[in-house]
């Protein structure tokens, strides 16, 4: 195979370079992954993430994995609300969705990112994980790279994967592309469920997605019961540092809330006054459509390094997956006679669908921020429903 002999180093420990770890180390390469957090027992955060049919649950099949994930996953987790700024309910698939359908098109089982996490990590050999390891720089040695962390320390690996997320250091040395503002922040709170029992009691352990006035609230239930949610809006980039908020003050936040939703209900208050700071904005990017390079031998990218988009078709982590499930296969496909031979087939079609997914959620956000978001929304889960 193309990558026998060689050292491989992955930069960034979250879905996709964990699951392309395993894959590798499936056909035997020898395979290292550089994480920043200082050990495994780092809080992970964010959302819960639903795996799709055709992205992450076939790497998962693929990384032999399927069977264990159906043991971690949060079985009824996925099942959502429609509500309207009042939060009133103008569709539910409580009690027609089944809590578990593998194999169906429309079903997206959805797990906590801890636990996938853990997942991952256990399923690698002992000592794969290079902890405490935060990527400053790299210089080119012989065929390969020198790779510099900020503990100090460098390590050398032939081939470079980039899978350091959005905002990637490895990027520069690869291509000039950077992610585009996509005029949509997200601000990101977290309220225990016992904080906000009114919607505690409507989530029911699922999500809920409400709309009004161009602006949404966003959410769903952790594996721990705590609800993570998220006010949508569109705004300038820099809302968060012109916007004079503390984002450490819950009150302040609550006072922007009623002056920014002025029409949204009082339930919605619970999240905001209760809500465990800080809170995050998170402006929401995407990678040009358009975007290309020139294909290098010993350095590629995966997951948000290559194509951040926004998560308005929760297709972020899944094509995240899917990079890793093909990137291994190139890797290890014999039809391929040079490193760069197969990394360039995997970058065409990687970029190639990664567009189709950026575009649709580009889509998508204009839509759930639009006048018309909350009939928008009906109709489409409605006729999944049907």
């Amino acid at each position: 195979m193309l990558i026998d002999n060689i050292t491989i180093a992955i930069v960034g420990g979250g879905p996709a370079g964990l699951t392309l770890a395993r894959l590798l180390q499936l056909k035997n390469a020898n395979v290292k992954v550089y994480e920043r957090d200082f050990n495994k027992e780092a809080r992970v955060q964010g959302s819960p993430l639903d795996m799709h049919e055709d992205s992450g649950l076939a790497a998962l099949r693929k990384a032999d994995l399927l069977e264990e994930f159906k043991k971690t996953y949060r079985p009824g987790a996925d099942k959502t609300l429609i509500m309207n700024e009042q939060a009133e309910i103008l569709f539910s698939d409580h009690d027609t969705k089944p809590e578990e359908d593998f194999g169906a098109e429309h079903f997206r089982p959805e797990i906590d990112r801890g636990p996938l996490r853990n997942m991952l990590l256990e399923s690698l050999q002992p000592e794969t994980v290079v902890w405490d390891s935060h990527f400053i720089s790299m210089e080119p040695q012989n065929k390969g790279w020198l790779l510099h962390f900020k503990n100090g320390t460098s390590a050398y690996a032939d081939l470079v994967i980039a899978a350091d997320g959005a905002h990637s250091k490895i990027r520069p040395y690869l291509t000039d592309n950077k992610p585009v503002y996509s005029g949509v922040i997200m601000l990101e709170g977290i309220v225990s469920k016992e904080h906000a029992p009114h919607i505690n009691a409507l989530i029911n352990g699922g999500k809920i997605m409400a709309f009004g006035n161009s602006k949404n609230i966003l959410m769903g239930q952790k594996g721990n019961g705590d609800l993570g949610f998220y006010a949508s809006f569109k705004a300038d980039e820099d809302w968060a540092v012109n916007s004079g908020l503390d984002f450490s003050d819950s009150k302040a936040v609550l006072q922007w809330f009623k002056t920014k939703y002025p029409e949204w209900n009082e339930i919605w208050y619970e999240l905001f006054e209760n809500a465990i700071p800080p809170f995050i904005p998170r402006p929401i990017y995407a990678m040009p459509l358009d975007q290309t390079w020139e294909t290098q031998s010993n350095i590629t990218l995966m997951g948000d390094a290559a194509h951040v988009m926004p998560p308005f078709a929760g297709e972020g982590a899944n094509m995240a997956m899917l990079d890793a499930l093909e990137l291994s296969e190139h890797l290890t496909n014999n039809c391929y006679n040079t490193l760069q031979k197969a990394i360039s087939q995997y970058e065409i079609n990687m970029r190639t669908r990664a567009a189709m997914a950026t575009k649709a959620s580009l889509e998508n956000g204009e839509q759930m921020h639009s006048e018309t978001s909350l009939t928008t929304m009906l109709e489409f889960f409605s006729g999944h429903l049907k």
